[in-house]
């Protein structure tokens, strides 16, 4: 028998389904709200409900906002013969805390993985495919794992189609990074990315 309410234990429940929160984690997180119930409890349950209510994924890209097209698709000032592509919105929004891309985005909405069976079709590709025809640039931003590496070289094979120009992410030796504390993979993927100075 349970000492916590139906109510509590199923708030635990959701809280650690979470990304980062495990059991323990999120009877902490509970407990929090909980306790302050009128300042975080409330407040977020109402965030909640309005974002459920008003989030929508971009019909163009894939982002999430509150209108689709969404405000990175609609603003005028980025360039649209440049199309970014993530695996997901969170690497978008990455991509757009650091400032480095004023281009536009196509989310694919996961990487390629046979055990997971998550097959070309069960991604955005065709929208890619399709988007790619009025660009001059596709830039394949996908992580540095193996699913994003297949997912890197199946896009490269399928955009050779379009003809467009497929470039990608440099991977290898992060800025501030010290040679003893990188693996193996990051290590030989530098050498064998290696520039003239």
């Amino acid at each position: 028998m349970s000492s916590i309410g139906p109510e509590i234990e199923r708030l635990i429940q959701l809280l650690a389904k979470l990304p980062g929160l495990g059991p323990r984690s999120a009877r902490r997180a509970a407990l929090a709200l909980l306790k302050k119930r009128e300042a975080l409890l409330e407040p977020l349950a109402s965030a909640l409900g309005e974002a459920a209510a008003a989030i929508k994924t971009c019909a163009v890209c894939g982002n999430l906002d509150t209108a689709s097209p969404c405000a990175l698709c609609r603003d005028p000032r980025r360039d649209a013969r440049l199309l970014c592509v993530v695996e997901d919105v969170a690497d978008l929004w990455a991509l757009e805390r650091a400032a480095v891309f004023r281009g536009r985005y196509h989310v694919l909405g996961g990487a390629l993985s046979a055990l997971d069976g998550i097959t070309p079709e069960r991604l955005n590709v065709a929208a890619l495919l399709a988007r790619a025809r009025d660009v001059d640039e596709v830039i394949l931003a996908v992580n540095a794992t193996v699913e994003g590496q297949t997912t890197a070289h199946y896009l490269m094979d399928a955009l050779a189609a379009c003809g467009v120009k497929v470039t990608r992410l440099a991977h290898g030796v992060p800025v501030g990074g010290e040679l003893d504390y990188l693996d193996e993979g990051t290590l030989s993927a530098a050498f064998k990315a290696r520039r003239a100075p």
